[in-house]
């Protein structure tokens, strides 16, 4: 077991959202740890499959990639088939070879904008990493280095404009938050009041999820 395993347990229960699946969004600001936060959740189901948007968007569409998804990912899912996408490629500037996703017990859907609302729908849950906004983007920043400035320059003009007019945090059933052991899991605003968990790598087994 790891810190992860009573959500993962509850993941499971769920009912499914987008034809057979649990489709699992995982939103939060650029920099926030969705990737690292997404691969430990990942390994605690099983090693579920993870649809990263950053092979949907592109530098000309970082934030309109929705009918991409639909077509290539969320309807083949629906109908309980298997998606295949085609993977942009950052650096090249064009889609990769296609890449196939079977429709798993629990999917994962990481990445910004995760949560928007033509996705809320089939989701069967929403989980936001709460860290604000300005400190996610320094973290991200430090990360890639000078030679991404003026590439995160627009990025963060794009993803402002993006959560001002769709944001996902108030929609989130959990908020989770990075700890230096392990993450704490806290009821977001999407549901109904109740009690708060820490889950730490030393604390298992007494949270509901």
């Amino acid at each position: 077991m790891n810190d992860l395993s009573l959500l993962a347990a509850r993941l499971r229960a769920l009912a499914p959202s987008c034809g057979p699946v649990r489709l699992v969004a995982v939103d939060g600001h650029a920099g926030s740890g969705k990737s690292t936060f997404t691969a430990r959740l990942a390994a605690a189901l099983g090693d579920a499959p993870v649809l990263h948007l950053d092979d949907l968007a592109t530098h000309e569409s970082l934030f309109t990639w929705v009918d991409r998804l639909r077509e290539q990912v969320l309807g083949p899912l629906e109908r309980g088939e298997r998606a295949r996408y085609a993977p942009y490629d950052w650096t090249a500037r064009r889609f990769g070879a296609p890449r196939g996703l079977e429709p798993a017990p629990v999917i994962l859907i990481e990445g910004v904008g995760a949560g928007r609302r033509a996705l809320r729908p089939q989701l069967a849950r929403l989980l936001w990493m709460d860290l604000p906004a300005a400190e996610s983007w320094e973290r991200g920043r430090r990360r890639d280095g000078p030679a991404l400035s003026e590439f995160w320059d627009g990025w963060t003009a794009a993803e402002t404009e993006h959560f001002s007019a769709d944001p996902s945090r108030r929609h989130a059933d959990t908020l989770v938050r990075q700890l230096p052991m392990g993450y704490a899991l806290l009821d977001g605003p999407g549901t109904a009041a109740g009690t708060n968990h820490s889950v730490t790598e030393r604390e298992r087994g007494t949270a509901p999820y």
